[in-house]
């Protein structure tokens, strides 16, 4: 988080009290008293399925992250139609969303405990730090209190979540809109380092550019050679997965910090972090550092973007289902 022991990283202190006014009802252990079993229920369920399915952990993460660029957190990324509208899920960046059934698993588990007391939006939320932490990946706080909202539309979704083809300029004006700075543009980009992705979202990379061959000059050409020949090797694969921090995906540490700086990015969205000369120097400093100043870096803007725009007291709902408003 800006100005609270990175040197060197920017301090935004608007930013930081735009945060600050969004937040003041949520609480570390919100449900102490009104459900005190309900995140260990959540808890004990990641622990139990996770380690069956780890790459479920990226999804979460992602998940958390596309929920909070729309509307604020609130769950409005798990809910099906409403009034009619086309959801946040049919919007392009979440049809590869994974994950809601075992989200809709959890909250059951929680309401046959305490019916009507636990949101969503909570849920997702801490299922997205439980899951890092099963797999390896650092702890962070989550205080709780979020409400449910009750509307989710796919053109929000498609015009706040960041693309995967966008420029840093473009990337920071979506942070910008959130309340996020460059430190937690490059931080939250860190997830990377356990996430997978499909052709599509970087194929033009490899076709449909200016370098010979249609690669993107920006891309190391070896590594592309790689894509091309061993991964998407036309440019209308949909299905195929790639590893965005291959060799390492499966911890999570500074290894996607590293191809950066070595033009290895998968996204242009990636290596679009090392087009700035802030963000290069925020990458460069996180790469001479310890791994555990990355975790403690990273758990800071975790719990800043676990904050934006929430909903709390009467502004939402505690939904019933995740994926439906109540009735």
């Amino acid at each position: 988080m800006a100005g609270t022991g990175f040197p060197g990283f920017i301090i935004v202190f608007g930013l930081l009290a735009f945060i600050g006014s969004t937040n003041a009802q949520l609480q570390m252990n919100f449900y102490a008293k009104s459900c005190p079993k309900a995140e260990k229920i959540i808890s004990d369920y990641v622990k139990e399925h996770i380690p069956n399915a780890p790459s479920l952990a990226a999804s979460f993460i992602r998940m958390h992250f596309h929920d909070c660029f729309v509307r604020g957190c609130d769950g409005s990324v798990l809910l099906n139609s409403t009034n009619g509208q086309s959801p946040e899920k049919n919007a392009v960046p979440n049809q590869t969303l994974r994950g809601f059934d075992f989200i809709d698993r959890v909250k059951s588990l929680v309401e046959a405990e305490c019916p009507g007391i636990v949101s969503c939006a909570d849920i997702l939320t801490l299922v997205a730090r439980d899951s890092i932490v099963t797999v390896g990946g650092p702890f962070w706080q989550v205080p709780t209190g979020r409400m449910d909202g009750v509307i989710s539309n796919v053109t929000e979704a498609n015009n706040n979540i960041p693309s995967p083809f966008s420029n840093f300029t473009t990337l920071l004006t979506l942070f910008n809109n959130q309340g996020l700075d460059t430190n937690d543009l490059v931080l939250l980009s860190g997830a990377h380092t356990i996430g997978i992705a499909h052709c599509p979202a970087f194929s033009r990379r490899l076709y449909n550019s200016t370098g010979p061959g249609g690669v993107d000059p920006t891309l190391d050409s070896e590594y592309a050679a790689n894509l091309k020949t061993n991964k998407c090797t036309t440019p209308n694969d949909n299905t195929t997965i790639v590893e965005m921090d291959p060799g390492s995906r499966k911890t999570f540490d500074l290894s996607y910090y590293t191809l950066l700086t070595k033009r290895r990015g998968l996204f242009n969205s990636d290596a679009a972090l090392t087009t700035d000369s802030t963000s290069l120097g925020l990458i460069n400093q996180l790469l001479s550092s310890p791994q555990s100043f990355f975790y403690a870096q990273f758990a800071k803007s975790m719990e800043k973007m676990g904050r934006i725009n929430v909903k709390t007291g009467s502004q939402g709902e505690i939904r019933k289902q995740c994926a439906f408003v109540n009735s």
